[in-house]
């Protein structure tokens, strides 16, 4: 028998009063207050009238939970009734432990909602932490949809003090995670706690001890909660990124030695080199911490990203002077303020000038300070010389490195200063956080590779030996084998980036290879076999004559691409790339050239830009779109773009610089990402077995790559049989009597859904491979969405389900782009067929309306148009134009009929709506109001103001949303 919520909830109280926590009954929000008026008063040693108290109350009650973080970390200052001014706090993030820590459970609040929470964590009695826990047995995922729900529905109730809450535990008793408190973030944005040798503490009294006892828990709120600016929201640091974070701030503190972190690739090294130079700026030893990256556009990326995790942390230094300046404290930012920093972020070229003999007199005077060089991807081959120097000129220095990927013997290539690995240059390892370990926790995907031998025309899982005995440079640059290329490419891109949602790299050898590619994609879309939108970026100091050149990520690129003052090696090269630059500018209405070091920073920027921005809910997809960038080594390291799932090798890759590039896909999004797909053109299979050999072990290779297309097919057809023997046919599901039943169907048709996902990304994937057809499959999904749309329905009566905090995960049901233009070509084939096909092709249309999340909204009304006015058009041209009107129409009077039954301003209540659909950001309830012809009471406000943003969203996602042509 599973040990039920309540036991689960005794025995963790039980177990926090132990560590230290005082228990106490807030059974509702006005035991709350007061206990949080006495709190405060022993925590700042002082007593408040009503009216002072009342004071700090309204002061709480400002602001989101981004904000509310930020008044957690400040003081209040006020004027007592005496008229003297006096000071409230309301955490102590220097002394964590000096805070007051209490425990209470099953305080209810109410909202639109009566929610009971679990159990509550207080803090000088603010809600810091909410516990949600599910009996043993249970998902996990269920009391982290409950969460949202709770966010929701009550915790800006009552003064609004839930949303003080700074982290959620979830928890089931055998799985425990932690996350901020972050509306924007998906289940994959929880974390196991570990220690420090990355083993996972998932039982939760286990994790009790470790997380949440008062010293450890202090410290995670005090040092581990980050403010990002950018997004506005809270992130947390995962276990490694806080033993890494600890393990330098005890190496400056206790010795001068240098050290580095081993971190793979997409674990979130910025944000752990972010915490650790913000912590070090403040020990009163360190006199500055520089932060060091090697190229130009890092030099940009890395000053927005930690800007914004504390906003006007750093200036970018745009040349030598201005980090001269920052060393000296005269730096003055471009409106000419002076400002003073303790953190400078620079690219490793203009350090490397500033330690030059032109400014050595004028930074003499700081060789005898402490400064802490933190150096970002310090696998790179130049940082030895330039590590030789700073060591040399600030005698007193202590150098940090990062990196993914380090440098062994194995790896390392010679310079003049032969071999050195990334021991050499940095000293001890101080922490491992290797890729085995981030694909175990979900920080990052396995990759799904796939080898196509354009050779043998057949999609073998290797290649034999007798291609890779082929004379390389002869065979790679034939016409035949590049257009084999592109035509493969073609036939499978929709498949592997899900129709086109996420966007590819294409990896090529060198620079003639990527002017070929992209002019044969160019004439083939010019023929109208294929609409890809393709970009390429290249510089010159990629072809180096060194035979091994093409297997490494050039180091220096990008800081080279734009100096004016260096000539292309081919004037050939520049005319190509200028011409390529003339198309993006065409597609996208741009103005960058080649000519102009500064436009063509920019025109790689915008790259990177359309790329990354792809993940955020305002980027327009149809108009912003790009779908596939050709590189020869751009883009291949530090580069990183959640919407880019899928990377096109036809280059020689090893080692570092083979992971390195694999990684640019295996960042974690959502529930459809579920691998990095890498498709190469060359054998690089045991280039592959080696590079993660080196970078894990040798069992790794199972772990970080997807299993092969019969493996998965057969987890398909477990999850297939695990369905059957809860509903036998589609049909079945009708006769589900309870919700419990209700559940087990979702769960194991999502489980399907998940596996097929998968599936379906592999270029050998045929519906005559499954145990079922796509007929049934459609069948079965239809039930699925009538079981979904039952729940949206429920939810907006109130009516509490336990399929509420189910994730139906409907992103997984994804087909190519359907809209407007796609089901009005469907009713013109209906319009032109015979009488017995029309039959069938009606069906069809009515079994796609119904299989479509889009789509399903509109139904009722495109049904009505096949069956109202379809009949009377008799030119099937003009079905175009008539469906436009219909729809119009339709709009209109869907509109009125909202504005009638609500009794709302016509007029204003459309112009809402079209801001809405402009910006994204959904309306706050005063402007909802002001379309009303009177205020309603405060009793009413909040029902009324829910119905009606729920009817303004329902009428965009019928009429607006995927009806764009």
């Amino acid at each position: 028998m599973h040990q039920s919520e309540a036991i689960l909830e005794n025995k963790l109280i039980k177990q926090l009063v132990d560590l230290g926590y005082q228990s106490v009954k807030v059974m509702d929000g006005d035991v709350l207050v007061s206990n949080l008026k006495s709190q405060l008063e022993a925590f700042n040693k002082a007593s408040y009238t009503d009216k002072e108290f009342d004071g700090i109350l309204n002061h709480l009650a400002k602001g989101n939970v981004f904000e509310k973080a930020k008044t957690l970390r400040d003081r209040f200052s006020f004027t007592q009734d005496n008229g003297e001014i006096a000071y409230v706090r309301f955490f102590d993030s220097e002394n964590w432990n000096k805070n007051l820590f209490q425990v209470t459970n099953q305080v209810s609040q109410e909202g639109s909602f009566k929610n009971r929470y679990d159990v509550t964590l207080l803090v000088n009695g603010l809600p810091l932490v909410q516990i949600e826990l599910k009996r043993r047995g249970l998902e996990i995922k269920e009391a982290f949809n409950q969460i949202n729900r709770y966010q929701k529905h009550s915790f800006w109730s009552n003064h609004a003090l839930f949303q003080y809450v700074q982290l959620f535990v979830i928890s089931n008793g055998a799985n425990t995670k932690y996350l901020a408190n972050n509306e924007l973030q998906s289940v994959k944005q929880t974390f196991f706690w570990a220690d420090a040798n990355n083993k996972n503490i998932t039982e939760l009294d286990a994790f009790a001890a470790a997380f949440l006892n008062p010293d450890h828990l202090g410290k995670m709120i005090a040092n581990y909660i980050v403010i990002n600016e950018t997004h506005k929201v809270l992130m947390v640091l995962r276990p490694y990124q806080y033993f890494a974070t600890e393990a330098l701030i005890k190496q400056v503190k206790t010795c001068t030695d240098n050290a580095y972190i081993w971190h793979t690739t997409g674990s979130g090294k910025t944000l752990t080199s972010f915490k650790t130079s913000q912590i070090l700026m403040d020990l009163p030893e360190v006199y500055k911490v520089v932060f060091v990256v090697d190229r130009k556009d890092l030099d940009y990326q890395t000053m927005q990203e930690f800007n914004s995790f504390k906003e006007g942390s750093v200036d970018s230094t745009d040349n030598t002077t201005s980090l001269v300046n920052q060393f000296l404290g005269k730096f003055k930012d471009k409106k000419g303020v002076r400002k003073e920093s303790d953190l400078i972020i620079t690219t490793i070229q203009k350090l490397n000038n500033a330690i030059s003999d032109r400014y050595a007199k004028q930074l003499a005077h700081l060789k005898k300070e402490r400064l802490v060089f933190i150096f970002d991807e310090c696998h790179r081959s130049q940082f030895g010389e330039t590590h030789e120097r700073i060591t040399k000129f600030f005698a007193r220095s202590q150098l940090f490195g990062f990196t993914g990927t380090p440098i062994f013997a194995e790896n390392a290539s010679k310079n003049d200063k032969g071999k050195r690995t990334t021991k050499d240059l940095f000293g001890k390892c101080l922490h491992k956080y290797v890729i085995t370990d981030a694909i175990r926790d979900e920080n990052v995907l396995k990759f799904g590779i796939e080898y196509y031998s354009v050779f043998k025309h057949k999609n073998k899982p290797q290649f034999d030996q007798m291609v890779e005995d082929i004379n390389k440079k002869e065979v790679f640059e034939d016409p035949q084998y590049l257009e084999s290329v592109v035509d493969y490419i073609i036939a499978n891109h929709n498949r592997k980036t899900f129709s086109k949602d996420y966007s590819a790299i294409f990896a090529v050898s060198d620079i003639d290879a990527a002017i070929a590619y992209y002019e044969l994609f160019q004439q083939k879309k010019l023929a109208g076999e294929h609409d890809l939108r393709i970009a390429t970026i290249f510089t010159y100091g990629a072809n180096e004559e060194d035979e091994n050149a093409q297997d490494y990520l050039p180091d220096f690129e990008f800081a080279q691409a734009a100096e004016a003052q260096v000539a292309y090696q081919s004037s050939h090269s520049r005319d190509k790339l200028e011409s390529f630059v003339g198309d993006y500018n065409k597609m996208y209405n741009t103005n960058y050239t080649t000519k102009d070091s500064k436009l063509f920073e920019g025109y790689f920027k915008d790259i990177s830009k359309r790329l990354k921005d792809r993940e955020k809910t305002t980027f327009n997809d149809e108009k912003d779109r790009l779908d596939l960038v050709i590189v020869v080594g751009m883009m291949l390291t530090g580069f990183d773009a959640k919407k880019v799932n899928t990377l096109y090798v036809d280059k020689n890759l090893k080692q570092h610089g083979l992971i390195q590039a694999f990684s640019r896909t295996n960042r974690i999004f959502g529930e459809q990402k579920s691998q990095g797909n890498i498709l190469c053109f060359r054998n690089l299979k045991q280039a592959t077995d080696d590079a993660i050999t080196l970078f894990s072990n040798k069992e790794a290779i199972e772990v970080v790559v997807m299993p092969e297309y019969k493996d998965i097919a057969k987890q398909f057809d477990e999850a297939f049989k695990g369905l059957k023997e809860i509903v036998p046919s589609y049909q079945s599901v009708n006769e589900l009597e309870s919700e419990e039943e209700e559940a087990a169907f979702v769960q194991a048709f999502r489980r399907l859904m998940r596996n097929l996902n998968v599936l379906q990304s592999y270029t050998d994937f045929d519906w005559d491979d499954l145990p079922l057809d796509e007929q049934e499959y459609e069948d079965y999904k239809s039930k699925y969405l009538d079981l979904y749309e039952k729940v949206k329905r429920e939810k907006q009566k109130e009516k509490v389900s336990i399929l509420d905090d189910i994730d139906f995960e409907l992103e997984l049901i994804h087909r190519d782009r359907v809209n407007v233009a796609y089901i009005i070509k469907l009713l013109a084939k209906l319009k032109l067929s015979d009488p017995t096909s029309a039959k069938a092709q009606k069906k069809a249309i009515v079994d796609l309306l119904g299989g479509d999340v889009m789509l399903r909204s509109k139904r009722e009304l495109i049904e009505k148009f096949i069956e109202e006015n379809l009949p009377a058009i008799h030119d099937a041209d003009k079905i175009e134009e008539a469906f436009d009107q219909y729809w119009q129409d339709q709009k209109v009077l869907a509109l009125g009929k909202i504005c009638e039954d609500e009794s709302l301003d016509k007029a204003q209540f459309k112009s809402l709506i079209d801001t809405y659909i402009y910006s994204g950001q959904e309306p706050i309830r005063d402007d909802v109001f002001k379309c009303l012809d009177h205020r309603p009471s405060i009793l009413k406000a909040r029902e009324i103001g829910v119905r009606i943003l729920n009817r303004m969203k329902e009428f965009v996602e019928v009429f607006v949303h995927g009806m764009v042509g």
